[in-house]
């Protein structure tokens, strides 16, 4: 069973862009927004902070109490939407309940857009138009084609209908002329429909969802869950999928969790923001 590994693929992704930041006569400059203290989110933007350093791009990490309220968190958007300095913009999930994250999203400058998730990239995602493309659903697609694993074609089965992965998704496995199922949670017969595919995503959040019984033998999977089901002895917390790993013995490919699709996302959102400093100066990233 072939391994796909997200490290290697992610390595590829940043000599690409370390190509494209050494003919730049500036660096582009991301800046992560993040509410509160939740654990999670202190270490994912800890995370893509470093890389961005690590990478040669700037980067700052605006903290704002868990209580601010959504007028000054807009606010604050709106001058990193003036700030000509500023090419990212990436506002930190989960929000505190006082905050709406649609809203949030919609007053994001969609240009800077580097997590891809604002309406008018969303849309031009489903249009086949040139979009700043939502991270995760990205780097699944350059996943796959840094293993060679062939799209076009191919029946898809995407499990989870979110706004971050499972519609974006199912709108880039379409470019790629894959044929798309999207399966959700009132899905009938799901494990029938898993079945089916020949690449199988699963972006639900619910552990070991997907059991070897709901796998085609020789299907290309992709986990994209990623679980947190308790500690270790070292305090550390112990992440498992949305794929039971029992169906290593029947695919032909997987993504482990960890170490699969996280850090492509990282990479891809990257990827967006060298592209977004690039497009706000008239230029393309090829």
């Amino acid at each position: 069973m072939l391994k796909l590994a997200g490290p290697p693929a992610a390595e590829a992704v940043y000599e690409e862009l370390r190509a494209l930041l050494n003919r730049l006569p500036y660096t582009p400059h991301l800046r992560v927004v993040r509410l509160g203290e939740d654990p999670a989110s202190v270490a994912y933007v800890r995370l893509k902070d470093r890389q961005a350093r690590r990478l040669g791009l700037s980067s700052q990490v605006d903290v704002f109490p868990a209580s601010t309220p959504q007028e000054d968190l807009l606010a604050h958007i709106a001058r990193l939407n003036q700030d000509p300095e500023v090419d990212g913009i990436l506002v930190q999930s989960p929000l505190p309940p006082q905050v709406d994250f649609n809203t949030v999203l919609e007053a994001i400058d969609p240009k800077k857009d580097v997590d891809g998730l604002t309406p008018l990239n969303a849309g031009r995602i489903w249009m086949g138009l040139e979009a700043l493309e939502s991270c995760t659903p990205a780097g699944v697609v350059r996943l796959l084609k840094h293993y060679g694993i062939p799209l076009a074609g191919k029946n898809a089965v995407i499990v989870g209908r979110s706004n971050l992965v499972g519609k974006p998704l199912a709108a880039l496995l379409l470019r790629e002329n894959a044929t798309v199922t999207l399966a959700h949670s009132r899905t009938q017969n799901l494990a029938e429909v898993c079945r089916r595919a020949e690449v199988l995503v699963a972006a639900v959040g619910r552990p070991g969802l997907i059991t070897p019984e709901m796998v085609r033998p020789g299907a290309v999977v992709v986990d994209v869950g990623i679980n947190r089901v308790g500690q270790d002895e070292r305090g550390r917390d112990i992440l498992v999928g949305d794929v039971d790993p029992r169906v290593a013995e029947v695919a032909s490919a997987l993504s482990p969790v960890p170490g699969g699709v996280g850090p492509m996302t990282v990479a891809m959102l990257l990827y967006n923001t060298v592209k977004a400093a690039l497009w706000r100066r008239g230029e393309r990233a090829g």
